[in-house]
């Protein structure tokens, strides 16, 4: 059994960024584990056609690695994977991380107060529930004498930088699996399989479906596009960045640090309209009505496109595409819902038989269960969804009361529809390091958050949700099914910075 002080899980802008501060902070003993057979987390697990950023680029970054010669201000996926990968290079990562590598389950053992990992190859645990029928996040059975083989691994801590947006949700629809056609979910798009001249059937309409629409309308004989409820959309902002940009950025980093602060606080303020007075989107919902009547002329199809719901209660999209993608002939907008699937069609709520070569799921993650049932075990082997039967919670969206030890990044409550997620990330690993400092300065073992203080927090937090614009009325993955909602921060990015700032051990029983 290896044995280290940190395991990192994920090597996307959480793990790596975790890393890279304990490489400055001169603490060497730690592993990183990811489960892919390359680095960069959702962005390399998301690179279907179209896919980018919908946050400017001059943000989208670490504040202490600022890229002066982004190719858009919206970069591509491709993009931002070279630059993490460059992050890792730069400062040393590449030999604490190791790829391929699934962790099935991390149990907290209270008697030596350390995590016990168990291991596989990432390609053997993806055989293996493909051989059980079980799709990415499925629990599988630990008795099973067919699992694969595992390793074990013991950590003082677990710091779990995996993304709330990492685990495929699928439709539930009669007849799915009896389909004999060509499927898959856009996380994991089957580059091999060549679209052109096909007849594809896409379900959902979210924030990766209104990016790749456009692109595989390029080549599919016909599209159909099933819609449950479609999304605001505004223009994008986009250009290419001119060479004249890029070097005044090299040469002038100051420069660049002041424009990155201006983006900051331009999305910063539209925190004013999501949480504080929603009548303020009225002005941005009258800029997507404006984008919806300029893209289309058909006034049934407008219809079709305009939401009901306030702009903001679910997630506000970006694109210049995806409107005038619908107004191909080749592209058929389809809401009357999905009935069954037959091995070979598609079949509405009217009775309405389409048949389709191939389906694709953009029907985005299971935002509500960012780990998986049966990975994650803490004080008196309590699975960490058990803790989360009402919905996820974290005290300051990192530390989760009865799992000693173990920071999550990108935690509950933690999520944004204004700002960038860095600078969220960013300030957790700021908490994070806090503690670890605390726990070498008064020889600790074990940090656990109060109930109390875990509880105090969110009541506050959920009290300030109750006023925002996502609790107007409309369904969403930002809401859990009792409709309390486990995802986004409430307010400004700053104040959230402000109460990270310092590790608070009095908030803790330590050991």
């Amino acid at each position: 059994m290896s044995s280290h002080q940190i395991v990192i899980i994920g090597t996307g802008f959480s793990g790596l960024g975790m890393g890279i501060q304990l490489r400055k902070a001169g603490i060497t003993d730690f592993v990183i584990l990811e489960q892919n057979d390359d680095l960069g987390g959702t962005w390399h697990e998301n690179h279907y056609p179209g896919c980018a950023c919908d946050v400017q680029s001059a943000l989208y970054s670490f504040s202490f690695e600022q890229k002066p010669d982004w190719s858009r201000e919206f970069a591509p996926q491709a993009e931002i994977k070279a630059y993490l990968k460059h992050c890792a290079e730069k400062y040393g990562l590449l030999p604490h991380i190791h790829l391929n590598t699934h962790v099935a389950t991390a149990r907290y053992s209270e008697q030596d107060r350390q995590w016990q990992l168990q291991t596989c190859d990432s390609a053997a645990m993806w055989a293996y529930k493909t051989q059980k029928g079980l799709k990415p996040g499925d629990p599988v059975d630990p008795e099973d004498p067919d699992l694969p083989s595992m390793a074990s691994m013991s950590a003082q801590v677990v710091v779990a930088g995996v993304g709330g947006l990492s685990t495929p949700a699928y439709p539930d629809i009669p007849g799915l699996e009896t389909f004999t056609g060509k499927q898959f979910h856009s996380q994991n798009w089957d580059h091999s399989y060549d679209l052109t001249g096909k007849r594809v059937a896409v379900i959902g309409t979210g924030a990766s479906a209104i990016q790749f629409v456009p692109q595989i309308a390029k080549q599919a004989a016909r599209v159909d596009l099933y819609q449950r409820t479609p999304p605001w959309i505004v223009p994008k902002p986009d250009r290419r960045l001119s060479e004249r940009r890029k070097s005044l950025f090299r040469r002038h980093p100051t420069l660049m640090k002041s424009y990155r602060s201006l983006v900051y606080w331009l999305l910063e303020a539209r925190a004013l309209g999501f949480v504080a007075h929603p009548k303020i989107l009225k002005m941005a919902q009258g800029i997507a009505h404006r984008h919806i009547r300029n893209q289309i002329d058909d006034p049934g199809l407008r219809q079709q496109v305009t939401p009901d719901f306030h702009f903001g209660c679910k997630r506000v999209l970006i694109s210049n595409d995806y409107y005038p993608a619908l107004t191909q002939d080749n592209v058929q907008l389809i809401t009357d819902g999905i009935a069954s699937v037959t091995s070979t069609s598609v079949v509405d709520q009217q009775g309405g038989a389409r048949e389709v070569d191939c389906l694709i799921y953009g029907t985005g993650f299971r935002a509500q269960e960012p780990m998986p049932r049966g990975m994650i075990f803490g004080r008196g082997g309590q699975d960490l969804l058990d803790a989360w039967a009402e919905g996820a919670e974290a005290y300051k969206g990192t530390t989760v009361s009865g799992f000693p030890n173990l920071f999550i990044l990108m935690g509950p409550n933690t999520g944004l529809g204004h700002n960038s997620m860095v600078y969220m990330i960013e300030s957790q690993i700021r908490y994070v390091m806090g503690a670890l400092e605390v726990m070498k300065q008064n020889n600790w073992q074990a940090l656990d958050v109060r109930t109390s203080e875990q509880q105090a927090y969110n009541q506050d937090l959920q009290g300030r949700l109750e006023n925002t614009v996502w609790q107007t009325g409309c369904r969403s993955w930002y809401l859990n099914e009792n409709g309390r909602n486990t995802t986004l921060w409430p307010g400004y990015t700053w104040r959230f910075r402000q109460r990270t700032r310092q590790f608070d051990p009095s908030a803790y029983n330590v050991e």
